[in-house]
Parts: C-alpha cells; sequence; structure tokens
C-alpha cells in the first residue's frame, strides 16, 4: 500500500518560536515526514497550515486517510510565564481576605457553605449584579470561587448564571477544576483557566478550521499536562489543563528515547525550558496540583520545572548597564522582517526594543494612537514613540504591553538566536542584522560584539543548569535550594559544584546549541534522539496513538 494510501497519525506542537508537525505509522511509531514552521503569532493557524503542508507534500500523504490528529502547544504555559492572557474579574464568596491572584478586581460576596454542605448564609445577589456591572466592559472571562464549593457548588452555579445573563463572556467556577479543600487554591485555579479560555478557545477553533480545510476529517484531540489527551472541546472549556502540554509531550517522546529510566529531560524553546525528571522510565504527575507561574493550584500535571529562558530571550538592561536575560520574548533580530537597521536604534537611549505593528493590525489603527503611528511611520522605540504621542514611556509600556497581548503589536529586540546568529552558529535567518545589532548593542555593556554574544549564551547555559539543579535538588532532597543554586559561585568561604549523575536528554532544535555547555558544567552526558528537534510533535501523537488502543 502506498503512502497516500495508508493511514497515518499527524502530530502538532505549536511552540512560541517554531511550529512542528510529523506523520507516524500508527503501527510502528515510525516517523513518515517532518516540517518546521515560524510560529506566526498574530495568527497560529498560519505555521501550523504551512508545517502540515510541508508534512502531507514530502510524503505524498492524503488528509482523508488521517487516523488521528493530536496537539501540543506552549501557548498556555508561555502566556502565564510571559504575564499575558485575558483581563479577568474574580467574585470570592464567602471568604473576605484579599488574595494575590492576576485578575483585574475581586468582589467579595456573602454566601457560601460549610464542610456539610450547609448555606452558611444567602448569596448576596445584590452584590454580584453590581460587580458585573462594574466589570462589564473592563474584562474578557470572569472565575468564581466559593467557600467549600466542593461540597456543594449551589452559589457558585448561582452567580455563574447570573453573570452569563449579563455579560456573555466565559465563567469559569472553581468546583468545576478542584474537589480539594482550599479556596486560595481553588480560586487560583479558576483564575487560570478563566484567564486563558478565550486565548486557548480562539487557538483551538483556528486548529479545528484549518484542518477540516485542508481535509482532515479524524478525531484531533490536545494533550494535557498531566500526560493524557482530551477532545479540542474539552481543552477549550478547561484552558489550564493545557499548561504543560508541550512539557508532557516531551516526556512521552524523551521517556522512550533515554538511555537511563533515570534521565533528565531538557525541552529548550523559544520562551521557556522545561526540565523533566524520570523515575523508572516515566515522569512523575503532581496529583495535589501543581505551580503556575506565581499561583499554587489544584491543576494535575507533570512534576517539572519551567524556567523563562529560551532562544527568544530578550536582552535587556542597558540603563543600569547590567546585562539582563527575560523572562520576557522578543522577535529576534534575525528572524523579524521590517526592522529598521538596529544599529540606528538599539543601545542607544538605552533602548533595547523596537516595537512593530503585527500584520493583524491592518484596519485597526483608530483603536489606539500607537497602532496608527506604527502603520502610518514604521517601527518605533518605545522611547521615540512616547516622544511623538507626547507620554511618558513609563505610561506607554503597559499599553504597548496590551497590544501585544492581543497580537496586534510585537517586540523584537537582541536575544540568543541573535548571538548564534552573529557567531555563525546558525544560518537560517539574517545573520547581517544579528550582527549589527551586536555591534550596536555592545558598548551598553562595555563589551565588543563577540564578547556580548558569549556573555548571553552563557548566561541562558546559567540559566538552564540552575534550572536542572534546583528542579534536582527539591526532587532528591526534598528541599528548597534554589538560593543555594543561584548564589553557590559568590560564596567566599564556601566552593560548591554539582555533578550530575544521571544523563540530560535534549529535546527541542536549540538544545544542541545550549546542551553541551551545560552537560559539560554538570559532568553529564548528553544525548539527542533522533527527531528530537520535533520531539514534541512526534511525542504528542505518539501518546494520543496510544491512549486510543
Amino acid at each position: 500500500m502506498s503512502r497516500a494510501a495508508a493511514g497515518y497519525g499527524l502530530g502538532i506542537d505549536t511552540g512560541g518560536t517554531f511550529t512542528d508537525a510529523v506523520a507516524v505509522d500508527p503501527a510502528s511509531g515510525r516517523v513518515l515526514a517532518k516540517a518546521k514552521q515560524p510560529t506566526t503569532h498574530h495568527d497560529l493557524s498560519l505555521g501550523m497550515s504551512r508545517a502540515v503542508g510541508d508534512v502531507l507534500a514530502s510524503a505524498g500523504l492524503d488528509p482523508a486517510r488521517a487516523e488521528l490528529v493530536a496537539v501540543s502547544s506552549t501557548l498556555a504555559t508561555n502566556s502565564v510565564v510571559e504575564g499575558r492572557g485575558s483581563r479577568v474579574g474574580l467574585f470570592l464568596i464567602g471568604h473576605n481576605k484579599a488574595l494575590d491572584l492576576p485578575v483585574v478586581s475581586t468582589v467579595h460576596l456573602r454566601g457560601g457553605h460549610t464542610l456539610d454542605g450547609e448555606e452558611v448564609e444567602p448569596l448576596d445577589l445584590d452584590g454580584l449584579i453590581q460587580g458585573v456591572s462594574e466589570f462589564t466592559g473592563r474584562v474578557e472571562a470572569y472565575a468564581v470561587a466559593s467557600a467549600m464549593s466542593f461540597v456543594n457548588p449551589a452559589h457558585e452555579l448561582v452567580a455563574a448564571k447570573a453573570i452569563s445573563l449579563t455579560d456573555p463572556r466565559p465563567v469559569f467556577c472553581s468546583h468545576q477544576a478542584s474537589s480539594q479543600a482550599g479556596i486560595r487554591e481553588r480560586a487560583a485555579t479558576a483564575v487560570l483557566h478563566a484567564r486563558l479560555m478565550p486565548i486557548m478557545g480562539q487557538f483551538l477553533s483556528k486548529v479545528k478550521d484549518t484542518l477540516s480545510n485542508m481535509g482532515f476529517a479524524c478525531d484531533m484531540v490536545v494533550v494535557r499536562g498531566d500526560a493524557t489527551t482530551m477532545s479540542l472541546d474539552q481543552a477549550g472549556q478547561r484552558a489550564a489543563d493545557t499548561v504543560g502540554s508541550g512539557p508532557a509531550a516531551t516526556a512521552v517522546f524523551g521517556g522512550r528515547a533515554a538511555p537511563r529510566p533515570d534521565a533528565v529531560l531538557v525541552d529548550v524553546g523559544g520562551t521557556t525550558t522545561d526540565i523533566i525528571l524520570l523515575e523508572a522510565g516515566r515522569p512523575c504527575i503532581d496529583d495535589e496540583g501543581s505551580v503556575i507561574g506565581e499561583w499554587q493550584t489544584h491543576v494535575r500535571a507533570l512534576e517539572m520545572l519551567t524556567v523563562g529562558v529560551g532562544g527568544d530571550s530578550h536582552v535587556h538592561g542597558p540603563l543600569s548597564g547590567r546585562m539582563l536575560l527575560g523572562p520576557a520574548r522578543a522577535a529576534p533580530l534575525a528572524l523579524t522582517r521590517g526592522l529598521p537597521d538596529p544599529g540606528a536604534w538599539l543601545g542607544g537611549e538605552a533602548a533595547a526594543m523596537c516595537v512593530l505593528a503585527s500584520p493583524a493590525a491592518r484596519g485597526r489603527e483608530d483603536e489606539d494612537p500607537i497602532l496608527r503611528r506604527l502603520l502610518d511611520n514604521g517601527p518605533s522605540t518605545p522611547e521615540a514613540l512616547a516622544r511623538a504621542l507626547r507620554t511618558s514611556a513609563f505610561g506607554l509600556a503597559g499599553r504597548i504591553d496590551d497590544l501585544c497581548r492581543r497580537q496586534l503589536a510585537v517586540k523584537a529586540g537582541f536575544t540568543p538566536t541573535d548571538a548564534l546568529h552573529a557567531l555563525g552558529r546558525l544560518d537560517f535567518g539574517d545573520r547581517e542584522a544579528a550582527l549589527r545589532g551586536a555591534r550596536a548593542l555592545a558598548p551598553a555593556f562595555d563589551l565588543k560584539p563577540e564578547p556580548l554574544c558569549l556573555k548571553v549564551l552563557s548566561m541562558a547555559e546559567d540559566r538552564i543548569e540552575e534550572a536542572i539543579l534546583a528542579r534536582t535538588l527539591r526532587k532528591e532532597t526534598g528541599l528548597g535550594l534554589e538560593g543555594l543554586v543561584a548564589d553557590r559561585r559568590r560564596l567566599s568561604r564556601l566552593k560548591v559544584r554539582f555533578t550530575l549523575n544521571a544523563p540530560l536528554v535534549g529535546i527541542g532544535a536549540a538544545a544542541t546549541q545550549f546542551l553541551p555547555g551545560v552537560a559539560e558544567r554538570l559532568g553529564a552526558k548528553v544525548v539527542f534522539p533522533e527527531h528530537h528537534e520535533v520531539g514534541n510533535a512526534v511525542g504528542a501523537i505518539l501518546l494520543a496513538l496510544e491512549s486510543r488502543s
């Protein structure tokens, strides 16, 4: 039977920098074709359709013969790490203490239940209606958490119904995701679900439409953060469950390829690096609930550590003279079209970034003077924008962040990807743009271009090494020794050196650039399995096929 006539599984991984697609044989798991395309942040479906189209063309595959499609994505994880997400209004019922959560505001209401499920006092419906009125137009989703709702969710259900009758925005209640005590953790879980629901819903709608238009008619599933799968509809309703989706796919792929059952999996992406420890060849699952960003939640997921460093981490800090790396992402100079010469803006006036209007901004210039300025006059530094709009750079920063969150603008700057291009270690982008950026930025840190690039890469390796040690030490000792790991090189009376007694398994296209140096520091071996550069996409479809059988 020809490949075009044979059935196959399709795996897709949408990362911060690249979107990968693979076709595998369902019986053997053999990779039939693979492709990698730049992630198109303003419309994720574009990069996806290009990667899938490349796979179909290279192997002569018929979309109608696909048996299953599995999708993993770092979209939710990166949104949390970068502080992006929808604006959320929180209703907290029967709990008067303030909670530090990523919300526009919190409305405290009387109500709630006892541990026996008895009503403490009636729900404050007047306060609820008033709260919705104040939130309308200011938020994009709602979260509701009520005392003891895991025993009796009545007040959450009434609140959700009342909200929906007034404002047709997504609502997520804590009892939908958690059956455990702890209103702080349940509220955090509800907020993160609500914060990610519009983002994930839009993405998954694009996935379904794009693949359907290409001729795919098979089942489509999404990888959860606990290395299980769910339907596209379920993923849209339980968006926070997709936090760790990429690492879960990583764990499936890396676990199969690891040379030892206690290996350390390291997935180096564009925005984040994920550290996953194997035990007996399998990743550990945190049944009690994972920490997502700064918040303890009840979301079941892999035990892992995600650190905000990757190929696209933004190099900044010229004002202080101290170089900083990430955690925010910037579009690399070498991969961003339409940028003015970095020598004309990078490092000058303490500028470390240039803001561009995204393709999605065309036709929406009336929404914000910043967009109009960018569309009429081209990319600009925040400082130049502030002068042109006669406002402060500080006040402008939040507005630019909001445009970027809505995919209407893009921040570009110098990144480790640019350092690799400038040093001649990567060749798929515009090396000259990276070189000009290195020459412009280096004087801000009293460095020459080559030492600047080497320092950037060394900082990235430092962060990855520290993450591996912190995750391993916590697992081995149960103690939080992150401070010791971070400060060990500055100790004057002690010399602390760690050796990793387990191999590293590198996954992701950038892994080969950073992990050899990290492995040397740790006295460990590093292996890069076949297809490691698209390992998440391979892991996604292997997991889905395994779950189906």
